[in-house]
């Protein structure tokens, strides 16, 4: 017989302690009482209780006592997020039913519904599936659908994820990989979307610590090395504004802090500048106390402006129009008298609240624990339309591609646009006219046949930009036209878009069917459609239904089909080519060359999972792996390995699309060969430079050349240079050499 609820409770609440545990408890509880407004200790204690007993077994990769992660979770859901019990008790047990024999009828017994349910919309699906991509996309659309109801849901899983990051370090590097990319491409975009900004900076920093070890230790050692210089600049820079805005009677806060690690990266990439030319590495943060208003934020904006020259292209009012996570500030960014550029951002300590709770906040505000006066049921919804939006809108079959379209909504910049009416609406920039009609309505989309963009008449096609007042104009009838899948962003329309051409696809085919049906009548031959999949998959077709297609497009002739068919049926079997029978399907044969990739070898380059090997590699030309570098390889169909950089865009397409065939390398030591490395070199122009520079790479460090290409424009100049290199040492060495050279202002490696 089942336990009792009485049982059940008095097995958890006996269960005993060890004096770290005690000590651990004792620590959570204490957080909880400073973090939140009201504690039910005894629902907390006995959920850690049933956390230890559950996971007392358990070893976390580094070997720590398992309960040490959903205990540091906890700690992050009452610190950062500072929700509610409920959701600390939540996130004690949230592996709970996923890892343990507990139940989730035993958490509904013993903690209630909203625990359970909680619980429940973490659990990762189960059963068989196709691959683990596609069990790990249901498993997200499972947590989306949860978190439409209970926001509490997600914000554990960005806890679980966050601590999961912290604590990466013991996992093999490709498991690091898979977590990282993981991470960033879905996990930070849906934290930004909530307005966790906070959390979104962490899990980007570590996610390209992972990604770009090298990179990332760069900048942390350039931001260390000119903190001193930074916090002068903005003491001398924020002296007059604060004099001025002490003398208006302002009470306020300054912050004035680095842009996080990633966003530097990013920004050196996207200008293609290096470290030195990035001007704006900080912001500034101006947060004015209560009762101070909006109205308030731009007379600091006027006081700022009265002291340094904006550049207006650079300004941006979210106050006016927030964002669509709720995000308000003005922001900035001005010229000093000295030429440097710095971003302003102004805002309330109700603005910076939510900047930095996101939709923690909201939460609150709608659970009436922060009284503000405001409508904080209607904030939430707010930023929960859009996920309502996603999981109405038609589903593709494969739930990989559902997370795919849902990414595309999750992390682009956003556009304002109008309807005729002045009505206000927020998309994603790049976003086209046909976007905008489906976001007014589905109808409106399917029957779009032209727009007017600010009185004009313009193409379907056409992308928008702030600002904009769009109308749709629309027909009696549907109107949808497949090519537009080039031409929008937004997941609904994508979603309908894929849901018409599935369903015109799947018109073709049945005509195919039909045609096929016809001749095997004529023919007088039946066979079942397990024994038509079967010949479909000789002709390289995936399924019946695709062949099916393809007749009935035109594209495949019936009598070839009826042919295979006519032959199995007299000899009952299918001849097939060398080829075919040879063939092995794709999990054996990445196995094999798994194997291959392992056996032992002497003198190379190449290690995988920390041995010498003697298969056939390459280094990718999209990437330039030299010695140093992080990297990982891919195995081809036919054993070969390709090496990239792990930082490389290829490999992190590679890594989400084909797993299964990354494996670990690295680098053996005494290599004796030598590989291509780039140099970017700017400074000053002058006579002679050029040979200065090839000088010094030649006789100074006796390094070859293999190409420099050079150019000048107002007294700069700009070279390239590929050079042969032993290893990433001897490239930073040359980097080191070069930046002494007489005018030379920033040396880098260059992609």
């Amino acid at each position: 017989m089942p336990e009792t609820k009485l049982e059940i409770r008095s097995k958890v609440d006996q269960f005993p302690l060890d004096d770290q545990q005690t000590s651990s408890l004792k620590m959570l509880l204490r957080v909880c009482r400073n973090t939140l407004d009201k504690v039910d200790e005894e629902m907390i204690e006995r959920a850690f209780r049933l956390c230890c007993m559950s996971h007392q077994s358990d070893l976390r990769a580094s070997g720590e006592p398992y309960y040490l992660h959903p205990l540091e979770v906890a700690v992050i859901m009452a610190e950062e997020f500072n929700i509610d019990d409920v959701s600390v008790a939540a996130a004690l047990l949230h592996d709970t039913v996923e890892d343990t024999t507990v139940t989730l009828e035993e958490i509904r017994k013993l903690f209630g519904a909203d625990v359970m349910h909680i619980i429940d919309g973490l659990t990762k699906i189960s059963g068989v599936f196709e691959n683990k991509n596609t069990r790990q996309a249901e498993t997200f659309m499972k947590l989306l659908l949860s978190m439409a109801e209970d926001i509490r849901v997600v914000l554990i899983k960005f806890a679980d994820r966050l601590h999961n990051m912290r604590t990466i370090g013991p996992l093999s590097r490709q498991r690091q990989l898979n977590k990282a990319m993981e991470t960033i491409e879905l996990y930070a975009p849906l934290a930004h979307r909530f307005g966790l900004f906070k959390i979104k900076n962490e899990l980007e920093d570590l996610c390209f610590k992972v990604i770009d070890p090298n990179s990332y230790k760069f900048i942390v050692r350039k931001l260390r090395e000119k903190r001193e210089a930074r916090e002068a600049f903005i003491d001398e820079f924020m002296n007059p504004i604060q004099s001025e805005l002490q003398g208006q009677k302002f009470s306020f806060e300054i912050k004035g802090r680095p842009k996080h690690i990633y966003s530097i990266y990013k920004k050196m990439q996207s200008q293609q500048k290096p470290f030195e030319e990035i001007y704006d590495l900080f912001a500034i943060r101006i947060i004015l106390e209560y009762p101070h208003t909006k109205e308030d934020c731009w007379r600091v904006y006027s006081v700022i402006t009265d002291w340094y020259t904006p550049i207006p292209k650079r300004f941006r009012d979210f106050i006016s129009v927030p964002k669509a996570n709720g995000y308000q500030s003005l922001h900035t960014t001005v010229i000093t008298k000295k030429g440097r550029k710095v971003e302003v951002q102004i805002r309330t300590r109700r603005m910076d609240y939510i900047a930095e709770q996101g939709v923690a906040a909201h939460w609150k505000y709608k659970e009436g624990e922060v009284n503000d006066g405001k409508n904080g049921s209607e904030q939430l919804d707010k930023m929960l339309h859009w996920v309502r939006d996603v999981l109405d809108a038609p589903r593709p079959e494969a739930a990989t591609e559902f997370v795919k379209d849902f990414q595309l909504n999750l992390y682009q910049d956003e556009i304002y646009v109008f309807t005729p009416n002045g009505e206000l609406k927020t998309l994603p920039n790049g976003a086209s006219c046909i976007d905008f009609a489906f976001e007014i309505h589905s109808e409106i989309g399917e029957r779009a046949i032209a727009a007017k963009v600010n009185g004009k008449m313009v193409p379907l096609r056409q992308k928008l930009k702030s600002g904009d007042q769009v109308e749709i104009i629309t027909s009696g009838k549907v109107n949808l036209n497949p090519d537009w899948m080039e031409d929008v962003v937004t997941h609904k329309a994508k979603a309908r878009i894929r849901q018409f051409i599935k369903q015109k696809e799947r018109k073709v085919a049945n005509q195919g069917r039909e045609i096929w049906e016809k001749r095997a009548t004529r023919g007088k031959v039946e066979i079942s459609d397990q024994e038509i999949t079967q010949i479909a998959k000789i002709f390289k077709f995936n399924d019946a239904q695709e062949l099916f297609y393809e007749i009935g497009s035109g594209a495949f002739d019936v009598n070839q089909l009826y042919k295979r068919v006519k032959q199995f049926k007299s000899k009952g079997r299918l001849d097939q080519d060398e080829t075919e029978q040879e063939k092995v399907s794709l999990t054996e044969k990445s196995e094999e060359m798994t194997r291959l990739a392992r056996s032992a070898g002497e003198g190379k380059a190449l290690l995988v999972e920390g041995e010498l090997t003697d298969v056939k590699y390459s280094y990718a030309n999209c990437c330039n792996p030299i010695p140093g570098d992080h990297v990982l390889g891919f195995l081809s169909r036919n054993g070969d390995v390709k090496i990239h950089r792990s930082n490389c865009k290829n490999a992190h397409h590679l890594i989400r699309t084909d797993n299964e065939r990354i494996v670990e390398i690295s680098w053996a030591k005494n290599i004796g060969t030598q590989f291509l490395g780039g140099i970017r070199v700017v400074g000053e122009d002058r006579v002679g430079l050029v040979n200065d520079l090839t000088e010094v790479l030649s006789k100074s460090l006796q390094t070859n050349m293999k190409s420099i290409n050079v150019s000048s424009e107002d007294g700069m100049f700009e070279g390239l240079i590929t050079a042969y290199v032993n290893d990433l040492s001897h490239l930073e060495k040359i980097i080191k050499r070069l930046e002494r050279v007489e005018g030379i202002r920033n040396v880098s490696r260059y992609e």
